[in-house]
């Protein structure tokens, strides 16, 4: 039962607060001005309606007939506005509060009584519903016929009309007549408040727009920069790193035709020939895949796995590869492990990491492959003695940014295959990091969730 009393406050709050909206009209089918006078109007035609029978009751006639006039003009203005969506006359309105207010004046106690409180509030409302470049205008006029009022008084004071007596009558007087500067004066600034407080937040939220526009715009910027440099990156190796194996394979096939190669050149120029075809299939496999992934997006198909399973013909790979420049390949996976990877990806990665393992490091070389488990993860450990990266080069290796550079057979890189694999790794959950030292070699390390 209690718990019913504030639902039921709440929603006669909301109720009312819907009739109050109703009453001014929508913020966008009305201007500032006209929701005021909407506000006031209906708020003066309350208390006029209050006021008629209670000047009646208190045998103030012309009172009684001010407030009548007052609250029919009202309805009327108010009508005309709110819904035949018609201004407001600001004209007829001051024009209005000066003959009434001044017929008022002098048959209620002229300076005694209590017109001179609601003239402030009226011309308050005036200058609240009136455009601005005719503010000054109606403040000269209302204090003019302020103290013509009073001038006349002065001179005439038998023109002033005292319906009530001294001390009780002039308190009722008085305390009936405050009600109505006061709910003027309220309404108004609170529409002031509001409309600012509103106006405020607008502007917020349009200064917030604006620079989370800007912050895209500049986002959007750097994402077109990134692919300009990443087409440029690509037109360079394709009118490049990968013409110059097509020509050799081309001036090879020349030399054949005129039969101008004997037979103690030909082992060279086809060792050369072959490290060369090499490359450029690496290199070509590793473009197909960055632009396929850059088209369609990386289709990723997680499965369990059995890790030595799934890396013992990349290891076979690695083992031959290794063989031709007299480096020691070992590994050591244990055939316990098992991993959550996309059987492809992983071989991709791992064939990127040995391949540059072999191509950096010295005949005579070690390259050593390991895992081990590691709470969660399975750790792939892929350990050479060769060439090293240079300092100034390893913040840049897993980018397109990256400098093609030479093995130590004069094997030709393109700098995409490391930048695949840290793509590729970190999109089935695995990351990838590496530690080096030139001329003492590097490691790699690729983590895949158990």
């Amino acid at each position: 039962m209690f718990k019913s009393i504030p639902i039921a406050l709440g929603f006669k709050s909301i109720k009312n607060k819907t009739i109050w909206r109703d009453l001014m009209g929508s913020r966008a089918s009305f201007s500032l001005e006209s929701r005021i006078f909407h506000s006031i109007s209906a708020g003066l035609i309350f208390l006029s309606a209050i006021y008629c029978p209670y000047n009646l009751y208190a045998g103030l006639y012309v009172g009684a007939l001010s407030a009548l006039l007052l609250c029919a003009f009202f309805a009327y203005q108010y009508y005309r506005s709110r819904f035949r969506a018609k201004p407001h006359s600001t004209i007829l309105f001051a024009i209005t509060g000066i003959l009434i207010f001044g017929v008022n004046y002098f048959t209620n106690s002229g300076i005694n009584g209590s017109t001179d409180l609601i003239w402030p509030a009226y011309l308050l409302l005036l200058l609240a519903i009136s455009p601005y470049q005719e503010h000054l205008r109606w403040l000269i006029i209302y204090i003019t016929c302020f103290l013509g009022l009073h001038l006349l008084e002065f001179y005439y004071p038998n023109l002033v009309q005292y319906p009530f007596t001294a001390g009780q009558g002039q308190f009722i007087d008085r305390i009936t007549a405050f009600p109505l500067p006061v709910l003027v004066t309220y309404i108004i600034i609170r529409f002031i408040r509001k409309s600012y407080d509103s106006e405020r937040q607008i502007a917020k939220e349009k200064a917030l727009a604006i620079e989370e526009s800007k912050l895209q715009i500049l986002a959007q910027k750097e994402q077109l920069e990134k692919s300009n440099n990443e087409k440029n990156k690509l037109m360079s190796i394709i009118s490049h790193d990968l013409r110059t194996p097509l020509i050799n394979i081309q001036n090879y096939l020349w030399l054949l035709n005129d039969l101008k190669i004997d037979n103690t050149a030909r082992p060279m120029l086809e060792t050369s020939l072959l490290q060369s075809t090499n490359g450029a299939v690496e290199m070509l496999s590793n473009l197909l895949h960055w632009s396929k992934t850059q088209m369609e997006g990386l289709n990723i198909n997680l499965q369990d796995i059995n890790l030595l399973m799934a890396l013992q013909g990349t290891l076979e790979m690695g083992q031959l590869y290794a063989s031709k420049k007299e480096i020691s390949f070992t590994h050591d996976i244990p055939a316990t492990i098992n991993v959550t990877a996309d059987v492809d990806i992983l071989q991709l990665v791992v064939r990127n990491i040995i391949t540059n393992a072999v191509k950096f490091t010295p005949k005579g070389g070690k390259i050593q492959v390991n895992a081990e488990l590691n709470l969660n993860w399975c750790k792939i450990i892929i350990t050479d003695n060769g060439k090293g990266i240079a300092p100034e080069k390893q913040e840049k290796i897993f980018s397109i940014k990256a400098e093609p550079t030479y093995g130590t057979n004069n094997e030709k890189g393109v700098g995409l295959g490391l930048m695949l694999c840290k793509e590729f790794i970190e999109k089935q959950g695995g990351k990838i990091e590496f530690e080096s030292s030139l001329t003492q070699g590097s490691k790699f390390f690729v983590y895949i969730p158990v």
